[in-house]
Formats: structure tokens, C-alpha cells, sequence
């Protein structure tokens, strides 16, 4: 069984990589996507985070999470967004794939897949990376051909505070530099 290490840093800023089991693409529908937002917010609201950026693809999502002074619970939060989202999406007539035995005992559901990718960001270049990569995302994987083309992306408010320009990833620029993220997630 492999080893996950997870770092704790308290008030410390993180990406964060969520897929749906056997990546269905839940998040295509709008229901979905409101019900993940409500659950976000409400945790939100009980233990607070601020969402430096994010990204809603069909089957995942990428987020960067900064969490208060002396706080590092972010598995608490991802638990508690998971099993609102589950609980809300199935009674809403959400689908799930099927479990395992062995998940079945656990009481878990076919909605997400178990635990989630996180990298602790170190410093502003390695936040920039970040970003860059979450933003561009929807380009990687062809849902849009720039980033400017995908509605479920913090890309818009980066533009709007001047940190990106509209064009930014379009086709016809150089692709951006991620830095070391492909292989953090592949860690």
C-alpha cells in the first residue's frame, strides 16, 4: 500500500487535485456544480479558507486553498465538502459508480475518489506554477481551447485584477511554464 505523506503547515497555502470515482464527469451538470459550490461555502463559512484559485473540470477539480494562522485541518475540510456534496448529489437523484465490499463496509460511496493530491506551495514562484497549471488545465485536457473559453475557472477573476491577460494560454502564445507541477502530482 503506498506510503501518502501529507504536510501540515499551519496558515499555509495549498493545491489540492479532487476526482470524481472512475472520473465520471459529474460536474457537467449544473446541479452538480451548484451543489459542490453550496458545500464549498458552507464550510467555508463554519471553518474558514480563502480560495486563491480554482478550476471545475468535468471529473476533477484543482484548487489552491490558503488556511488561517495556526490552522493546517485542510483534510477536515475536503471530508466535510466531499460527504455534503455526496449526501446533497444523491438525494438529488446523483449517480455514483459502484463500490467494493470492502468500501461498502466503510460506508463509503462511489461519488469521489478516495483522498485527493496535495502539494504544500512554497514560495510565490511555486504559487505562480500552480495557478498557471490550474488555469490552463481546462486547454490541457481540450474542454476549451484557451483558458479565457472555460466558465468554471478563477482564470476570469485573475484577469480582472490584472494578474493574467485575456489572451493568456491562447493557442497562438507559447505554452506556459509550470515549473516542477507535473511531477509534484505525479509524486
Amino acid at each position: 500500500m503506498p506510503d501518502y505523506r501529507r504536510y501540515y503547515v499551519a496558515g499555509g497555502t495549498y493545491f489540492f487535485t479532487l476526482v470524481t470515482a472512475g472520473r465520471a464527469p459529474l460536474f457537467r451538470s449544473a446541479t452538480a456544480r451548484l451543489l459542490l459550490g453550496r458545500a464549498m461555502r458552507e464550510k467555508r463559512r463554519e471553518t474558514p479558507f480563502e480560495t486563491v484559485a480554482i478550476v471545475l473540470l468535468p471529473d476533477h477539480l484543482h484548487v489552491v486553498w490558503t488556511l488561517p494562522a495556526g490552522d493546517a485541518n485542510y483534510p477536515g475540510r475536503w471530508q466535510a465538502i466531499k460527504a455534503r456534496f455526496t449526501s446533497d448529489w444523491l438525494k438529488r437523484g446523483g449517480s455514483e459508480r459502484a463500490v467494493s465490499e470492502g468500501y461498502q463496509r466503510q460506508r463509503r460511496r462511489g461519488v469521489w475518489q478516495p483522498r485527493f493530491i496535495e502539494h504544500t506551495i512554497r514560495d510565490e514562484e511555486d504559487l505562480c506554477h500552480h495557478a498557471d497549471y490550474l488555469h490552463y488545465n481546462p486547454v490541457k485536457h481540450g474542454y476549451a481551447r484557451r483558458p479565457k473559453d472555460w466558465p468554471w475557472s478563477s482564470f476570469h477573476r485573475y484577469v480582472l485584477s490584472g494578474d493574467y491577460q485575456q489572451l493568456w494560454g491562447a493557442d497562438d502564445q507559447p505554452p506556459p511554464d509550470f515549473g516542477d507541477v507535473d511531477e509534484d502530482l505525479l509524486e
